[in-house]
């Protein structure tokens, strides 16, 4: 499967966060710890997002989202040092990519997915995705716009489950509302993640989101760890140094995080799920 990393917190050079550590996600994506039987190598190319300030939306500046994708091994590409390493940014989420069988290898297909000032990637799988996740539509299309729904899997960026997961998540945040049934970012994550399970069981959806300010994530089979201090956040697959402050996350939570703060809470699963666990 893949390796994922989100930080925020003081600037940063973006190419150094991607090489930061003993263990960077640089150094992940050939030499993985903790892949638990979901490949062995992450060389199917890589993404990296960054927040900058540009006038976004009806209200005017904000943090908007930019990014940089190559469907190469990120070890091939002398950019992630000679051009990220020049770009700082508050938040980062970068990612790097072990294709399961039978997607495209195509820059398209590489995380971070992207959208206003959202950005997020997913490491695992969708078994049978390509009916699964219309099925996890249907169950959740109540809750969006009624008019996007019928034709919504036409704008996924390529033929993979991450792609079609960004689709309907991105459907999810626009219906956010505090009188709503999807009331956070949260709610939107847990909702998509508990629905999958009720479809596909044996899903692997380890998700990661960031909108520049905050992070969230789901465990659900593959690794997580958190590294919170007063100044910063950073949520990552496996830790990047030997920091004693790092804590892995157990499986099947939700975490929020952000400087200062970080809350992790049971994942709520379909009662058919919870008896094969």
């Amino acid at each position: 499967m893949c390796r994922h990393l989100g930080y925020v917190g003081p600037p940063v050079a973006v190419g150094e966060l991607v090489l930061r550590g003993s263990h960077s996600l640089y150094a992940q994506s050939w030499a993985p710890l903790d892949m638990r039987a979901g490949g062995t190598v992450n060389a199917d190319g890589f993404g990296v997002a960054w927040w900058r300030r540009a006038e976004v939306g009806m209200d005017g500046a904000r943090d908007a989202v930019t990014r940089y994708r190559n469907p190469a091994p990120i070890w091939t590409d002398p950019a992630v040092a000679e051009v990220l390493g020049q770009l700082e940014s508050r938040a980062v989420l970068a990612a790097v990519r072990s294709a399961t069988v039978g997607m495209p290898i195509e820059r398209s297909a590489c995380a971070p997915f992207t959208d206003d000032h959202w950005a997020f990637s997913h490491n695992g799988v969708v078994q049978e995705w390509r009916t699964t996740l219309p099925a996890v539509l249907t169950d959740l299309a109540p809750l969006l716009d009624p008019s996007a729904t019928a034709s919504m899997f036409l704008h996924a960026e390529a033929l993979t489950d991450a792609a079609a997961l960004w689709v309907v998540l991105r459907a999810l945040l626009a219906a956010i509302d505090p009188d709503g049934p999807v009331t956070s970012p949260a709610d939107a994550l847990r909702l998509l993640v508990t629905t999958v399970l009720r479809h596909q069981p044996n899903a692997r959806v380890n998700l990661l989101l960031g909108n520049g300010s905050e992070l969230w994530a789901t465990t659900c089979w593959h690794a997580l760890s958190v590294l919170v201090t007063d100044d910063y956040a950073v949520l990552s697959s496996e830790p990047y140094d030997d920091d004693p402050r790092w804590r892995p996350i157990a499986d099947r939570q939700l975490v929020t995080a952000s400087p200062g703060h970080c809350t992790i809470t049971a994942l709520e699963f379909p009662a058919t799920e919870r008896v094969r666990s």
